[in-house]
């Protein structure tokens, strides 16, 4: 399988020398030799195909050769989701970037147990997760904020969906339905789901709107991943560009 790498650089023919970090991946986790063919995107420019020219403690350097796929638009998906233990936050990173979310946004909620977010490894998890899946964009991870302050300068533009754990909200699915293309932003709760009177400030939005995933409770990583893969299956991206 042709590794593929995320970078910041731009692409175009060439030689391109990757970074310290980058270049003992390649060197030293996945032992790639002289020669092999590497695709690489950087958000910008589509994805590219080349070689590697070099591997070596030095710096690896790659000979790019030949654009495979176009840049094209992707989803304006964010994901707000309330800070939960470590493995599980990694995991709704991770899945994030596989389900097509723009941005990963954690907010902080009256019920929120964690009170830190290493915000670096998570977009670490979300570039490795880019690269899997064939993505040409790798989300961005923005800074905590408290919920309320998350809210107050919200875009009415976009649509809040959140998810309701109390039953009160309809089918997201139908929800889905009825909201026009474009930008979108899913809300998840934390652990204990949110206190009564972020529901109410929540209700009180022209923007938002509560939304079900059925009829049992799901944990928080559970249910950020469920609304994801419902909101990826009815909008996702579907004209994706065939490689080259």
């Amino acid at each position: 399988m042709t590794l593929r790498l995320h970078t910041t650089l731009d692409l175009a023919p060439g030689p391109l020398t990757l970074g310290k970090d980058q270049s003992h991946y390649v060197a030293n986790v996945m032992r790639a030799k002289p020669g092999e063919d590497v695709l690489l995107f950087n958000g910008r420019d589509g994805e590219w195909r080349g070689w590697f020219d070099t591997v070596a403690k030095s710096g690896v350097v790659v000979a790019v050769e030949e654009q495979t796929r176009p840049q094209a638009p992707e989803s304006d998906l964010w994901l707000l989701a309330a800070p939960i233990k470590k493995d599980n936050v990694d995991l709704v990173a991770e899945k994030a970037a596989e389900l097509g979310a723009s941005v990963l946004w954690p907010v902080f909620t009256r019920r929120t147990v964690m009170s830190r977010v290493n915000t670096e490894r998570l977009a670490a998890h979300m570039i490795e997760a880019a690269e899997q899946c064939e993505r040409l964009t790798v989300p961005e991870v923005r800074e905590p904020l408290a919920l309320d302050k998350a809210l107050a300068g919200w875009d009415a533009a976009r649509p809040l969906i959140f998810l309701d754990e109390s039953g009160g909200g309809a089918p997201l699915v139908q929800v889905l339905a009825e909201l026009p293309a474009g930008p979108l932003a899913v809300l998840v709760g934390p652990e204990g789901g949110f206190a009564p009177e972020e529901r109410e400030l929540l209700a009180r939005l022209p923007f938002a709107r509560p939304v079900g995933l059925g009829p049992r409770i799901l944990r928080a990583e559970t249910a950020a991943i469920a609304a994801l893969a419902v909101v990826q299956a009815v909008r996702g991206d579907w004209n994706r560009a065939p490689r080259q």
